[in-house]
C-alpha cells in the first residue's frame, strides 16, 4: 500500500479511494472562465483539478479562483521555482513540478521550504515526451528504464531536503511503455502514484487507450489518483475517468447496464429497448445492476444474476427481480415494469 497525502483536505493513497483528476484548459489568468470551467468539472465530478501556471498573474489568479472553487487546484508548473512558490502562497493545494528543473540546490530549497510551511505536496511528473536528453542518451530513447530513473532522480532531490508529501507519474503516449513504467517504479517506492496515458490522439484513441492502461494498472492495484487525458472538453475527461472506475469495481455509484451484443437468435430489436432503458433510468443516484438481454441463452442468466433484468423471447420477455422471475408478457410491456421498478429499488435503497 503506499502512504498518503492530503490535496486540500482530499485524500490520495494509502488506502483512499481513488480520484479522478482533470486540467483546465482555459487562460488561468481568466478567473471567469477557469471558475467556470472547474464547476462543470466539479458538477460531472471531477474531485481534484489541475490549472496551468506559467507567469505571475496566472498565480495571483490562484487566490480567487480557489476563493469560488470547492475542489483543490493542483498547479502546474515548469522550470520557474517562483512560480511554484508564488502559487502556493496563493493557496494551491498541490504542485505538479519537477524539482530537477530548476536549477542549483538553493531554489530546491526555497521551494522546499515554502511546501513544508503550507503543508502543500508535490507531484514529480515524468513525461516520455519531456525527458532530459542525458537519460535519453543513456537508454536510447524515452524507455520505460529512463522514465522510472528520470522520476527516482527527481525524488531523491526532494528526499534531500526531508520532503517526502510526493506523488510520482510517469506517463507516455505507448499504453505498453506507460504500464510497464508505472509497475516498475510501483516496486520501489510507496509514493501516491497518479495514473495515466498522455497524448492519446483523437477522442475516440485517447478512450480506448485510457482505458487499456489505466484499466490495467487499477487491476492491478496501482493507481491512487487518475486522469484521463483527452483533446476534448475536459468534462469527457472526468465521465471517461469515471466510468474506468466503475468498469474496474472500485466505483459503486451508478446503474451498471448488461446488455447482449445481440446475434441472429434476436427477435426484439434490442438495441432500441437498451437506448430506452438507458435513458429512462434513474442515473447517479446510487447502485443497481440492470440486464437487457436478447434471447434464450445467456439471457436467462445474466438477467437472474442481475438486480433487476429483462430476457427477451419472440416478441415478449420474461422479468427477473434479484434472481426470480416475476413477470411475462410482451417486450414492451416488460420494459416499462422494468423502468418503474428499478426507480423503485433504488428509491428504496436510498431511504435506508
Amino acid at each position: 500500500m503506499t502512504k498518503q497525502i492530503l490535496v486540500g483536505g482530499v485524500p490520495v493513497g494509502g488506502g483512499a479511494p481513488v480520484t479522478v483528476q482533470s486540467m483546465t484548459n482555459t487562460d488561468t489568468r481568466d478567473v471567469e472562465a477557469t471558475v467556470g470551467q472547474i464547476e462543470r468539472l466539479t458538477e460531472a465530478g471531477c474531485e481534484i483539478v489541475r490549472s496551468s501556471v506559467y507567469d505571475m498573474a496566472c498565480a495571483s489568479a490562484l487566490k480567487q479562483i480557489k476563493s469560488r472553487v470547492s475542489i483543490p487546484i493542483v498547479a502546474d508548473i515548469h522550470f520557474d521555482y517562483r512560480l511554484a512558490i508564488a502559487a502556493i502562497e496563493n493557496g494551491a493545494d498541490k504542485l505538479r513540478f519537477n524539482p530537477g528543473n530548476i536549477g542549483d540546490e538553493a531554489r530546491v530549497r526555497a521551494l522546499v521550504s515554502c511546501a513544508k510551511a503550507h503543508g502543500t505536496p508535490i507531484r514529480i511528473g515524468v513525461n516520455a515526451g519531456s525527458i532530459e536528453p542525458a537519460m535519453r542518451k543513456k537508454y536510447g530513447g524515452a524507455t520505460t528504464e529512463a522514465m522510472v530513473e528520470s522520476a527516482l532522480k527527481h525524488v531523491a532531490i526532494l528526499e534531500r531536503e526531508g520532503f517526502t508529501d510526493i506523488v510520482l507519474s510517469l506517463k507516455a503516449s505507448n499504453v505498453r511503455d506507460t504500464v510497464d513504467a508505472y509497475r516498475a517504479v510501483s516496486r520501489r517506492v510507496d509514493y501516491p502514484l497518479h495514473v495515466g496515458v498522455t497524448e492519446t490522439g483523437d477522442v475516440a484513441s485517447g478512450i480506448v487507450k485510457s482505458a487499456a492502461g489505466i484499466g490495467a494498472l487499477l487491476l492491478d492495484g496501482i493507481g491512487d489518483t487518475i486522469r484521463v487525458s483527452l483533446t476534448d472538453d475536459p468534462v469527457r475527461e472526468v465521465e471517461t475517468g469515471l466510468r474506468i472506475l466503475r468498469a474496474v469495481g472500485l466505483r459503486k455509484d451508478d446503474i451498471e447496464l448488461v446488455s447482449c451484443p445481440t446475434c441472429g437468435r434476436t427477435r426484439v430489436d434490442v438495441m432500441k429497448m437498451v437506448d430506452v432503458v438507458n435513458s429512462r433510468l434513474p442515473h447517479n443516484q446510487g447502485y443497481l445492476k440492470v440486464a437487457v438481454m436478447g434471447c434464450a441463452v445467456n439471457g436467462p442468466g445474466e438477467a437472474g444474476d442481475a438486480d433487476i433484468g429483462v430476457a427477451f423471447g419472440n416478441g415478449n420477455g420474461i422479468l427477473f427481480e434479484q434472481g426470480r422471475q416475476v413477470y411475462h408478457g410482451a417486450a414492451e410491456e416488460v420494459v416499462e415494469r422494468l423502468i418503474a421498478r428499478a426507480a423503485d429499488m433504488l428509491a428504496e435503497r436510498n431511504k435506508r
